[in-house]
């Protein structure tokens, strides 16, 4: 018996695009979660849903462990998390509809509960957790369901069908929460699969949480825009307790900014060196961060890998977005890690309101100039509660999420269509990763789908001389 049954609803086989890349990693928040309620004296399980198919584990889990709650603890640090997407919503509503079967009250705590609070309840969630997960978890555990109604950060159905809840402040400390409660998942299926898939086995860890930049179609239903990091020397130590007890080839920082203050990486780097933590790693940051000091930092500390979240190669565009950050920016970073030998990679964004093909074109060129190790590309999204959402909501289509990651539609009246910009992101990726001469049918297939006079295409030889500069 457990007396909370933790779980979440990334199941990977529900998404094609995820199952091609396959690189798993553990539920970090959910364990984290797990690591806190034992650290009080909480009996805990973890039913993983990564590998295994929800509606029957899930069901498994619960005749095994026989909980007096059941905790969803999305994985807040995970993009896919934070994408909201509608299967993984339907997986979580399942879960809901089964704990009620059951008798055992649910709650739940992620990026699209906390969005569409009143959608959770009535699909059978006692309270959402809305915004940071672990005070507002150790309430619940220690109060009850019904007691708890009502705290900060804690919303439920009241009678008159309304859900009210005073918002929770983030938690100041980040040194206060335990280490990941690693044990709870089976490694090894973790393990197997990346080596199957990579011959290599990578992990995930978090140095801070949040985001202080403003981004207008960034939503932030978890953290707003706080920005707290964890010590330095706390961030190795996990690192080398990964590099111990499991070995890993490669660790994901799955921060949303990593590298935010240049003392803390030379603390960060500091420490690794002296502990002898050092595993290779990745992350994802700013290319307004990646300063010569801040880069050879990073790289003391065994970074390999960079993704930044470049987003377009027009000025116009990035403005329009408020990204402050310059295109200058882009091309120093790439050249900053490039010397010191750390893989650049860059997120693009395409179909965001009022881009024209010339702003597509400078992105294009600007990948082509820039030569990225790897790129992932997507379509504007739109997010509640963001300036983006507002600006656009009267253009919205009835769809307000992608069903997977893979999805790329275009939820508003765009300027080019989903099958265009799935075009666009097949050809890139192809020129990107295998060299221009095996991208020549891809942006055959681009040119295919838009109207030559609409796009003036015998005026861009960007594409019809595939891998110009």
């Amino acid at each position: 018996m457990a007396d909370i049954l933790l779980t979440h609803s990334n199941h990977l086989y529900f998404d094609p695009k995820q199952v091609k890349k396959m690189q798993p990693y553990p539920p970090l928040q959910t364990l984290i979660a797990a690591a806190l309620l034992r650290e009080h004296g909480f009996s805990v399980a973890v039913f993983d849903a990564t590998f295994t198919a929800p509606a029957e584990g899930f069901a498994e889990s619960i005749a095994r462990h026989r909980p007096s709650l059941i905790v969803v603890s999305e994985d807040n640090f995970n993009f896919l998390t934070k994408m909201c997407l509608v299967r993984n919503r339907e997986v979580a509503c399942g879960y809901a509809a089964a704990a009620q079967s059951a008798g055992i009250p649910i709650v739940i705590n992620g990026s699209d509960s906390s969005d569409r609070v009143a959608e959770y309840l009535a699909a059978g969630f006692d309270l959402v957790l809305a915004g940071e997960l672990e005070d507002a978890l150790l309430d619940v555990c220690a109060r009850g369901v019904q007691q708890s109604r009502g705290l900060p950060g804690i919303w439920w159905r009241a009678d008159d069908g309304t859900e009210r809840a005073p918002a929770r402040r983030p938690a100041a400390d980040l040194d206060q929460l335990p280490e990941a409660a690693w044990d709870l998942v089976d490694m090894e299926a973790y393990r197997s699969a990346w080596m199957r898939a990579h011959g290599y086995f990578a992990l995930n860890l978090v140095s801070s949480r949040g985001c202080p930049f403003r981004c207008n179609w960034c939503a932030k239903p978890i953290y707003g825009s706080s920005y707290r990091f964890r010590p330095p020397q706390a961030v190795a130590a996990e690192m080398l307790r990964l590099k111990r007890d499991y070995a890993p080839d490669l660790i994901w920082f799955a921060d949303d900014i990593f590298a935010l203050s240049r003392q803390s990486t030379a603390e960060f780097a500091d420490a690794v060196e002296r502990m002898d933590a050092q595993v290779p790693f990745k992350m994802q940051s700013r290319c307004d961060l990646m300063t010569r000091d801040t880069v050879r930092h990073l790289r003391r500390a065994g970074c390999v890998e960079v993704w930044m979240g470049a987003e377009s190669g027009s000025q116009r565009i990035l403005d329009a977005m408020d990204k402050d950050l310059s295109t200058g920016d882009i091309h120093e970073a790439c050249a900053n890690l490039d010397a010191h030998a750390i893989r650049a990679c860059l997120f693009l964004q395409f179909g965001y309101p009022g881009e024209t093909w010339d702003d597509i074109r400078q992105t294009i060129a600007m990948v082509r100039a820039i030569r990225p190790h790897d790129i992932g590309v997507s379509v504007s999204y739109p997010l509640p509660n963001t300036l983006f959402y507002d600006r656009i909501r009267a253009d919205a289509t009835l769809k307000t999420n992608w069903t997977d990651s893979g999805d790329l539609d275009i939820m508003f009246r765009g300027t080019y269509t989903a099958p265009f910009y799935r075009a666009l992101a097949d050809a890139l990726h192809l020129e990107v990763r295998q060299g221009a001469g095996s991208a020549t049918a891809a942006w055959r297939r681009v040119r295919e789908l838009e109207p030559v006079s609409r796009n003036r295409w015998a005026a861009l030889p960007v594409l019809t001389q595939v891998g110009a500069a």
